[in-house]
């Protein structure tokens, strides 16, 4: 997370908005910001809620062992038409590979 907020701008300039999504509460959000990541502008955004209702929907969430309900980690990249344009699981311990987004969303423009 603090890889994309450092490199935000690049991606505003491709016209791009990046945010974290994940079925934990927004008082995990606050402690992890608080006691781990530090302060971010990307925002964090809570699937909790109707539990996993926007996880389940792209199809990343974990149903069984290891953890079940928890979301796969994952990057989508929704074009303007709302059709998603980029997606791609990571292992749970494995970030995102920030370079291949910005190709992603280049391709795009």
């Amino acid at each position: 997370m603090p890889e994309l907020d450092a490199r935000k701008k690049e991606f505003a300039a491709l016209n791009a908005q990046v945010m974290d999504i994940s079925v934990d509460s927004i008082p995990s959000h606050m402690a992890w910001r608080e006691k781990e990541i530090g302060p971010v502008e990307v925002p964090l955004c809570s699937d909790f809620y109707p539990h996993a209702e926007v996880t389940r929907k792209f199809g990343i969430l974990r149903e069984g062992p290891p953890v079940p309900g928890i979301s796969e980690r994952a990057a989508f990249i929704v074009d303007k038409a709302g059709k998603i344009a980029f997606a791609k699981v990571y292992p749970i311990d494995q970030l995102p590979d920030i370079e291949e987004l910005l190709r992603a969303l280049r391709d795009l423009v």
